[in-house]
């Protein structure tokens, strides 16, 4: 089913790699409302769409920032635009601890506690049936065969206070930053379960785009980011996985706009039912980082 040209979409982190593909990608189906931290940029992707006959509103956001997320949401709403669709895409990769205003560890604020936060402020205002989609990844869980060779061990939650003071269940991962990008994105699955559940007129899901060589390990240095993006991704088991913004972008696109869509499922990066770590699946635990973030989030930000 094709979507109507006035529906709506909202796109976090539009200004490069999946996120600016997706943002092009849906132009064609509405307008798109661009969420992220750079003005410029941001100005960028507009005048993009726009030249190529589209429609797009830029709010600038600072996901790592819940102050900025609430003034973002509230900036959506007042919109009023007929919103089908919301792609919590933005996230961070950093080698190095880093931490937002308020202490809160950069990696996890950005791409779990803003996406999260963003997402409950907006849905109320969605239209029933409208898709939420979650890009997590793979590196979550510790029994994916590239993972393992990595040395990485997947998502190290112990709890959502815990993982924004930058604390992880060790032992960890022997690549600096992964435990904290692992376990950010093993709640983002975990949690667009649990809202599955808890949201049931609309659709939430997630999905992993796969190895996308042109933006993997974005925090480490040049050489690492050839060695990774252009050698070690072409061999096995890494090649299975290897896939472009491009491609990306054509999978998200086709998950957003169908709606016949089911509700709780995890895509990969052709856009086929894929299942995510053990611990991830756990229903217990994808109610417990729902629990967990919801309180965070109410305490930190009164």
């Amino acid at each position: 089913m094709v979507p109507s040209r006035s529906d709506s979409y909202v796109v976090t982190g539009p200004t490069s790699g999946i996120g600016r593909c997706a943002a092009i990608e849906l132009s064609a189906y509405g307008m798109v409302v661009l969420v992220g931290r750079d003005r410029r940029k941001l100005d960028g992707v507009l005048k993009q769409i726009e030249g190529a006959g589209g429609r797009a509103l830029a709010i600038v956001c600072d996901l790592s920032d819940p102050s900025s997320v609430r003034r973002a949401a509230h900036e959506i709403i007042a919109l009023g635009l007929p919103i089908v669709g919301l792609l919590n895409n933005a996230g961070v990769m950093l080698t190095k601890a880093s931490q937002n205003a308020l202490g809160w560890d950069m990696t996890f604020a950005t791409n779990h506690l803003g996406p999260f936060a963003l997402t409950e402020a907006l849905a109320p205002h969605l239209p029933d049936g409208a898709n939420v989609l979650f890009v997590a990844s793979g590196v979550e869980d510790p029994e994916r065969p590239p993972v393992k060779i990595m040395g990485m061990r997947g998502g190290r939650y112990i709890s959502a206070e815990a993982s924004a003071r930058g604390q992880w269940r060790q032992p960890g991962s022997r690549i600096p930053g992964m435990d904290a990008y692992a376990t950010s994105k093993q709640c983002n699955l975990a949690a667009a379960r649990a809202l599955a559940r808890d949201m049931p007129r609309l659709r939430v899901n997630a999905v992993e785009p796969g190895i996308n060589p042109a933006i993997a390990l974005g925090g480490a240095n040049g050489f690492v980011r050839f060695l990774f993006g252009q050698i070690i991704t072409r061999l096995p088991p890494f090649n299975r996985y290897r896939n472009t913004p491009e491609r990306a972008a054509r999978v998200i696109t086709r998950i957003l706009t169908d709606k016949s869509g089911g509700t709780g499922a995890y895509y990969d990066h052709n856009g086929q039912p894929t299942l995510g770590s053990t611990l991830a699946l756990d229903p217990e635990f994808q109610d417990l980082v729902l629990a967990e973030t919801r309180a965070f989030l109410s305490s930190a930000t009164a």
